[in-house]
């Protein structure tokens, strides 16, 4: 990895916004091991970045409050953003389109293994961030094709937008009316093993997501349909991770309309009346917990 460029000396920037599970309900199990899911999937307007640049040979540098973390990942070429930048670059080659060499920059501001998707977000932002780069035009089933094949997660990432995912979460439908939300993300600094988490599930054919014959309209009543969802991984991370349910009380204590765990953990969120009321809970939980991660921002509303 070369040395941090600063940000001016890039040609192109990528965001990689936090992908918030506003409800995640288990369904069942395929034969191969994979977990079905129903999900309520939001995202938002604070992340990872990416940079991208033109460069004699392919590079990869880190930054950011948790960038020092992904390093040894990154050193030994297990990172996804270049397994996406490499995926990307196969597919391209065998359609006889050029992929000159490239510097990519990643400005880690999520904490890792956080249950909002951060690498997930990451390898999304590259395919994103390439496509421009190298201006590439690929059918959209080989751009999900790859995506898959890099997480379940990365195929909603790579739309960035409020959705559902049912199946291991490569059946995506839009909510083009789904509204902003404000929120606070928190999360203790301590990793929570997805695995562990899901071997420690009490049942894995839960009753499915399923929403108001009427969809809902506004964020009232998204909220009223949010609150009779739920997050079947929380209880069995709270088990594993006695810090969720401390994080989770914090949050509750700041009196949001509604706190939950995302994903599979450790990160929760508060959903809040107002951005004020949301900057004023961050601030207030930064006194309480300064060694936890605390973040006031919104999530991205549909595109109606």
């Amino acid at each position: 990895m070369s040395t941090i460029l600063a940000a001016g000396d890039f040609d192109l920037t990528e965001e990689a916004p936090a992908k918030i599970n506003l409800a995640l309900h288990v369904t069942g199990r395929r034969a191969d091991g994979y977990h079905l899911l129903d999900m309520l999937v939001s995202f938002a307007r604070h992340g990872d970045r990416l940079f991208f640049r033109a460069s004699a040979d392919d590079d990869f540098s880190l930054s950011g409050r948790f960038g020092t973390l992904l390093s040894a990942d990154a050193e030994a070429g297990d990172n996804l953003v270049l397994k996406a930048r490499d995926l990307l670059r196969q597919a391209a080659n065998s359609s006889g389109l050029d992929t000159p060499a490239v510097h990519i920059h990643l400005e880690k501001n999520l904490p890792i293994a956080s249950g909002i998707g951060g690498g997930s977000a990451d390898a999304a932002a590259a395919l994103r961030g390439l496509m421009r780069l190298w201006r590439l035009s690929l059918p959209e089933g080989t751009l999900k094709t790859i995506a898959l094949k890099l997480g379940a997660d990365v195929p909603m990432c790579l739309s960035s937008r409020p959705l559902i995912a049912r199946g291991i979460g490569e059946a995506i439908g839009l909510l083009p009316s789904f509204p902003s939300f404000p929120m606070v993300l928190g999360n203790p600094l301590v990793g929570v093993s997805t695995p562990d988490v899901f071997r420690q599930l009490s049942r894995k054919d839960n009753p499915p997501l399923l929403l108001p014959s009427q969809m809902p309209q506004g964020q009232g009543e998204w909220i009223d349909t949010i609150k009779a969802l739920r997050n079947d991984l929380e209880p069995p991370a709270r088990s594993i991770c006695g810090e969720i349910g401390v994080l989770s009380g914090l949050i509750e204590s700041e009196s949001p309309i509604l706190t939950r765990m995302s994903g599979s953990g450790a990160t929760c969120f508060g959903i809040f009346a107002d951005a004020e009321r949301a900057k004023k809970a961050a601030a207030s939980l930064h006194r309480q917990r300064p060694d936890w991660y605390f973040q006031v921002t919104e999530t991205i509303a549909g595109e109606a």
